[in-house]
């Protein structure tokens, strides 16, 4: 029997690879504001967290800035990032696995919901989810916490029993704890052992087929 009825993913780091996409994205809006940064390692910790938080603790920017940066990195993802994108070997399948098991599936994820739906199509797994929830480009909506609970409501879920985030970074796992929802922990994205450790992850998982079996019960925490 299933550990869970309904499982929610985030999908830069978990389901598909975005580094060469938001890499040059986030370069480019640093460019706007005068900040060259080559350091490539520098550039993918903005991968995971809303984009106005990684602008304000990495590059010190106040709240002005950091949105400024967040629409200039707006303007050129949606000319190229949804291109710049990998499918995560396996994938397809934990997908296939958890839906033929009867789980509900759904993205919830801080990019903005046009882009989210676009790559999700572009890979062809729309059949897989019920839902493809995200930020909101008027800034309304942008924390993961604030996602997670769109996604909930679109569901039609009322409660945090039976449902399941998978995500690579301590935002998903933080914002799943908000909602009292258990959050495994992806470690082929961009997270290390140690954040979502931290941050409470009920599990860690290092391939995509180790999530599938942990929500399908077939392994331990």
């Amino acid at each position: 029997m299933s550990r869970y009825h309904t499982v929610l993913f985030d999908l830069d780091g978990t389901l598909t690879d975005p580094a060469e996409g938001i890499t040059t994205c986030v370069r480019h809006a640093l460019h706007c504001q005068g900040i060259e940064e080559e350091n490539y390692d520098n550039l993918t910790r903005m991968i995971g967290p809303p984009l106005a938080e990684g602008f304000a603790e990495f590059y010190g920017m106040d709240e002005a800035h950091a949105w400024q940066g967040v629409r200039d990195f707006r303007e050129l993802f949606a000319r190229i990032g949804v291109e710049k994108n990998i499918l995560y070997p396996g994938v397809r399948e934990m997908l296939e696995r958890l839906r033929g098991a009867g789980i509900t599936l759904a993205v919830a994820t801080s990019k903005p919901e046009p882009f989210a739906q676009a790559i999700v199509r572009r890979f062809e797994l729309e059949g897989y989810f019920s839902l493809v929830g995200g930020a909101t480009l008027d800034e309304t909506r942008t924390k993961k916490a604030e996602v997670i609970a769109h996604v909930l409501a679109q569901l039609g879920l009322s409660g945090p029993e039976g449902v399941l985030m998978v995500g690579d970074r301590k935002h998903d796992v933080l914002g799943a704890a908000a909602h009292g929802i258990d959050a495994a922990g992806v470690l082929y994205g961009y997270g290390s052992r140690e954040e979502l450790t931290a941050a409470g992850a009920v599990c860690l998982a290092e391939t995509p087929a180790a999530v599938a079996e942990y929500a399908l019960g077939e392994t331990g925490a």
